[in-house]
């Protein structure tokens, strides 16, 4: 028995000294994953100033674009929702789930879990 704790604790100590030597990115990534894989159930909300003009619902997460060929991550963000025709906050019958992206440079936004 004791040997399995230590096994288990050993195992403990080698996975957070490899995460600790991780660039930020990488632990970015890392818990990307995680809540890739986990879910979520994300609002997007897109500005034209102060006036709200687009609504994305039940969204499961943003991908950042990458580059064809290579590492680089683009300057815009893309993923599937709920589009909300009527901006009221709920999904109503007829809304339907879409594919989306946006820019970085060209407009404000804002995503966040529902707290439904």
């Amino acid at each position: 028995m004791k040997t399995i704790r230590f096994t288990a604790l050993a195992l403990l100590i080698a996975a957070a000294g490899l995460l600790a030597g991780c660039t930020q990115e990488s632990q970015n990534r890392i818990g990307r994953s995680l809540q890739n894989w986990t879910g979520t159930n994300g609002i997007l909300e897109i500005y034209a100033g102060e006036r709200l003009v687009k609504r994305f619902m039940e969204i499961d997460k943003l991908t950042t674009g990458v580059a064809t060929g290579g590492d680089t991550a683009r300057p815009y963000r893309f993923g599937y929702g709920i589009l909300d025709e009527n901006l009221n906050g709920q999904v109503d019958p007829g809304e339907k789930k879409v594919y989306f992206e946006f820019s970085d440079y060209s407009t404000s936004y804002i995503f966040y879990e529902s707290p439904r």
